[in-house]
């Protein structure tokens, strides 16, 4: 679920997405390792495997970031 109301912000795709794609900005290169981006995000989020990839989808689908060689994960902006 993109929004519910009966949540915490903090699950919620919007937000865990923006810190995604704030996490992506701080990061020097242009790409970088799927296991690698999580371990950055769960340092700073209580954010489980399956909700990671949740987020990754909906980013994907905005057009925020591709898929790269070798599991990488590239951001496009």
């Amino acid at each position: 679920m993109i929004a519910n109301k009966n949540i915490n912000p903090e699950r919620d795709l919007y937000y865990l997405g923006g810190r995604v794609i704030e996490q992506l900005d701080t990061y020097e290169g242009n790409a970088i390792d799927y296991f690698e981006l999580y371990d950055l995000i769960k340092q700073k989020l209580d954010i489980s495997i399956n909700l990671f990839t949740l987020v990754l989808d909906w980013l994907f689908i905005l057009g925020t970031i591709k898929k790269g060689t070798n599991g990488r994960i590239v951001k496009c902006f």
